[in-house]
């Protein structure tokens, strides 16, 4: 019967589909795209170890050489999209490279009183479940940069 074979043609479809999906997505690995973190150069002069300790969990990922990745995040195609936001960060500010020559860190303080660092989604799914500030935490942070890196010329790379 004609009819008969149309069960074992689709499931031969879909097991040509997800072993074309399966060798894409090993092909995908093989792409060295991958976060790095370069020597740190010079960190400001912190102003307390409260705001270090506040920094290193809700800063130091995006906008620092001390990048930890979680295992998923060195899993493409996500570790290309974390490698362009950890470069973004840096480049914006970035906490390892501070020479001390002039400049403010721009508005690293506003930005965390403001709500809008650490971004959101940062946290999402109980990842990064600890740079999820208090307002109270929130506010020594904002208050620690602006003290920590006031003219500290914390550049990006």
């Amino acid at each position: 019967m004609p009819g008969m074979d149309r069960p074992r043609s689709r499931r031969r479809v879909v097991l040509i589909v997800l072993g074309a999906i399966v060798v894409v997505f090993g092909l995908l690995q093989l792409v060295p795209y991958r976060v790095d973190n370069p020597p740190v150069q010079q960190g400001p002069r912190w102003d307390s170890a409260r705001t270090l300790a506040l920094a290193r969990v809700a800063c130091f990922d995006c906008h620092s050489n001390e990048t930890r990745t979680q295992w998923w995040e060195d899993v493409a195609p996500a570790s290309w999209w974390i490698t362009n936001h950890v470069r973004d960060g840096r480049k914006a500010l970035n906490l390892s490279e501070c020479t001390g020559k002039g400049g403010e860190a721009g508005d690293a303080a506003e930005t965390v009183r403001n709500g809008s660092m650490p971004p959101g989604y940062y946290t999402w799914f109980g990842m990064h479940a600890n740079a999820k500030l208090s307002a109270s935490e929130r506010k020594a942070l904002a208050d620690g940069l602006s003290a920590s890196l006031r003219n500290a010329g914390c550049g990006g790379g």
